[in-house]
This record gives structure tokens, C-alpha cells and sequence, in this order.
């Protein structure tokens, strides 16, 4: 009923939505980029509809800069792609376009429709295969939260509101569209980007939406694990790792996402290093800096291999080989439920690796870790566990002062040797045959 009085008041030209213009919501069509703008000019040249959709409005609404721009419309593929000089049709599942305009790529995606009881479900509710055309509210009823439902149309300057997001945002709460619990059994994932959403931009979760969360969290477990690890990196890259952890720690997500997180989180040192590691990369991502997802991982899992490691050595084991074999151990587990890249476990690897190598400051063995293709990233890590004070600080300010020297200082710096040197076993010179014989 109210929202009826509201179309009516507003002179609403479709039902279930509103059309705000922009003394409304103050977005502007100049706040665009430029080949975001440019797609949709020339769909609506060609006669038909066209709005900036999703996380883009969001943000901008929220006076944050997009990283990129995504186009709704009611064309499809195969009538967008003759519109543009350079565009290329992708996917299997659901067929996008992506527009090519100089150095930029603008994904042009045909709105979907939202038919709950046509979508092939597996038991536990989660959608398997759905993806069909439809119109623009079935579009919006398909996407995940209220904040993420609005559409901009350039040419009007109106953003088109189904389910309140607008109103959503100024409370700066999030909001599921539909029934949180179905929604949730639909895409487990949208548990983890509740999490990130929340964190990255201060917003409180309803508690209809927060609810299921924490009973629901085993669906985790179904998600694949290459997904669930692209899921996790936008959220540790997020330039807000530390609260998006804080919140899967809150609504009871965190563990089987990392391992033992929760442990290594109560423990003294391991909370340090973790909280460390996280505010350095926030930082880095925050100013626009490269950011290596490796380190990242790195350390997040090394209390956990340090811990096996040291319980290795306590059976026994020597130091080196109870290290290989601990981060073997480590690895198996994570990437059996984040698939991590075998690229990212290498230099991972190599990282920890080197960490017993920084306490060898004598003879040539302190040059050649120097010159080791990971130095720098292995160094780094050095430099926050000596922060953290899980190693002595010198370590950290002897390396430091090491690699910035020159080649008469560094000889000086070098520590004396104390471990005792390998005898060389003398060679037996090969008598003659005969005189062999003979003796």
C-alpha cells in the first residue's frame, strides 16, 4: 500500500519500481567513465535500453570510485556485438559481451529473467543451472542484495530502485533481496560476499540477512574450491581485510575457509603477525600499490606451518626436512578447499623456505640468499615476523643493514663461522691393475 502511495506521488511509470531522478540521489552522468557511457549511448541509438548496473552505482552512490563498469540491457548478444567496432561474445553458461573501447573493456550483459522453479537445483538448494533471459525487474530480483539492484540510466539521470537499495544505503545496511535462507542455499558464495560488503563498506548486515548465516556455513563446503579461492582473494584484497576477517570471524564463517584460523587468531604471536600482515596489505591496496596475493597467503598459514614444524622437530626430525614436510602437510589442506594457484604455493614455498636461511650471517651462505630470485618477499616476511616479535629484531636490522652495503662493509659484517666445517675425505689413487693384483 505504501508503495503504492509512492509510485503514485511519484508518477512511477513501471510497478515494483522506482524511478528517482537525480535531485533524489545527486549521481550525475559525469561521474561515468567515459566508455561506460559511450556503450550505452550507442545501445540506445540502436533502440534500445541501457543502464550502469550494480556494484558501480553502488559505490558511486557511496562517492567511491568504480574499478570498473557493468552495462544492462534489454538487447541481446547477438544484437550488441554488430553496434561496436570492437566486441567479442563469451560464455557458455550465459552469454555476456565485452565492448573494447581504447585500453578499456566494458562487459555489456542482456538482463536475466528469475524462474525458481525452472532452476536446476542440486539437494541443498543450490542452483545449478538457470541462466535465461527476462526483463529488467526479473533482473533485479535475481541479484543478490538491495544495494546491488540499481540501475542508472544516463540518459535520464534516474536511478531505478526495485527492491531499496537507495534507502538501504542511506542506513548504510545490507540488505538480501528475497528470503535470506533460500537466497543463501541458492549461492553459498553470497554468505562470503555479505562478509566483504560489510567490511569494505561499514555497512551493518540486517539481522534477517546475518541470521541463517551461521547455520548455514557448511554449504561452504560445496562451493568449488577454484571459486571459493577467487571469492576469498576479493576479499583479502579488498583494501579492508582486517574488518571482512572480523566479520567472518563474527558471523561464525572463518573456519574451513583458512584452517585453524581461529586458533592462530587466540594465540599471542599469531595474532600479531596475522593482524600485521593484514593492515600492511590494506595499506598497500588502499594507496594503490602492488599487492603479492602469495605473501598474503604466506602469511596467513605460517603459524600453521610453524607450528608443525616445530612439532616435527620435537619427534626428532631434522629442521629443514621437518619443514618441507610440514608445509606439505599445510598446503594439501588449504588447497584441497581454496585450490590455490600452483604458482602462489611456489613462491610460497620458497618463502618460508628461506626464513631458517636469514639466521646463517657467515661466509657465503648470507651472499647467496641474497642473490635468491625471492629475497625481497622472503626478507619482508622477516621483517613482520621480527615485528611481530616472533624473531629478534636484529635479524631483521642485520639483513637490512646488509643488502644496503657495499661489498667492504658487508665482508665486515659477516658473522664468524661456528658450525664445524665438513672434513674433505681424501681420494684413494687407483693402483695399476697388476699392482692390484699383487697386493
Amino acid at each position: 500500500m505504501i508503495k503504492r502511495f509512492i509510485r503514485r506521488v511519484l508518477g512511477l511509470q513501471a510497478e515494483g519500481a522506482l524511478r528517482l531522478g537525480r535531485d533524489k540521489h545527486g549521481l550525475s552522468r559525469d561521474a561515468l567513465h567515459p566508455s561506460a557511457a559511450k556503450v550505452c549511448a550507442v545501445l540506445r541509438d540502436g533502440g534500445f535500453a541501457a543502464y550502469v548496473v550494480g556494484g558501480a552505482v553502488r559505490d558511486l552512490l557511496l562517492g567511491i570510485e568504480p574499478k570498473d563498469f557493468d552495462i544492462a540491457t534489454d538487447a541481446r548478444p547477438e544484437q550488441i556485438k554488430p553496434l561496436f567496432r570492437r566486441a567479442i561474445i563469451i560464455g557458455r553458461r550465459f552469454r555476456l559481451v565485452h565492448v573494447m573501447m581504447g585500453g578499456e573493456t566494458v562487459e555489456v550483459s542482456t538482463f536475466r529473467g528469475a524462474d525458481p522453479h525452472a532452476a536446476e537445483k542440486d539437494e541443498h538448494g543450490r542452483v545449478l543451472h538457470d541462466n535465461v533471459f527476462g526483463t529488467q525487474e526479473q533482473d533485479a530480483r535475481r541479484r543478490d542484495f538491495t544495494i546491488n539492484a540499481l540501475y542508472f540510466d544516463p540518459a535520464t539521470e534516474e536511478v531505478v530502485d526495485f527492491h531499496g537499495g537507495l534507502a538501504d544505503l542511506k542506513k548504510r545496511r545490507l540488505s538480501m533481496i528475497g528470503d535470506p535462507d533460500t537466497r543463501y542455499r541458492e549461492d553459498p558464495v553470497r554468505m562470503l560476499r555479505a562478509v566483504r560488503l560489510a567490511g569494505k563498506l561499514a555497512l551493518t548486515i540486517e539481522p534477517a540477512t546475518r541470521g541463517p548465516i551461521r547455520s548455514l556455513a557448511p554449504l561452504i563446503e560445496r562451493v568449488p574450491p577454484a571459486r571459493l579461492f577467487d571469492e576469498m582473494l576479493k576479499l583479502l584484497l579488498s583494501g579492508h581485510a582486517s574488518a571482512c576477517l572480523r566479520q567472518l570471524r563474527d558471523v561464525g564463517l572463518h573456519q574451513g575457509l583458512l584452517p585453524l584460523l581461529d586458533v592462530i587468531l587466540e594465540q599471542p604471536l599469531g595474532e600479531r603477525f596475522v593482524t600485521l600482515a593484514l593492515a600492511q596489505t590494506d595499506e598497500r591496496v588502499l594507496a594503490e600499490r602492488p599487492v603479492s596475493p602469495a605473501f598474503l597467503f604466506a602469511a596467513l598459514l605460517w603459524h600453521e606451518v610453524l607450528a608443525a614444524w616445530k612439532a616435527r622437530q620435537k619427534r626428532g626430525e631434522r629442521p629443514i626436512p621437518a619443514l618441507e614436510t610440514a608445509m606439505d602437510e599445510v598446503l594439501d589442506t588449504q588447497c584441497a578447499k581454496l585450490a590455490i594457484t600452483r604458482k602462489l604455493t611456489a613462491t610460497m614455498r620458497e618463502v618460508w623456505s628461506m626464513q631458517p636461511r636469514f639466521e646463517m650471517r657467515s661466509g657465503q651462505r648470507a651472499y647467496r640468499l641474497l642473490e635468491a630470485p625471492r629475497f625481497r618477499m622472503a626478507y619482508d616476511f622477516l621483517a613482520l615476523r621480527a615485528a611481530s616479535g616472533e624473531v629478534p629484531a636484529e635479524f631483521e636490522a642485520w639483513w637490512r643493514a646488509f643488502q644496503s652495503a657495499d661489498a667492504e662493509a658487508r665482508q665486515a659484517m659477516l658473522l664468524p663461522e661456528t658450525a664445524p666445517r665438513k672434513r674433505r675425505r681424501r681420494r684413494r689413487k687407483k693402483l695399476p691393475a697388476a699392482a692390484s693384483q699383487a697386493a
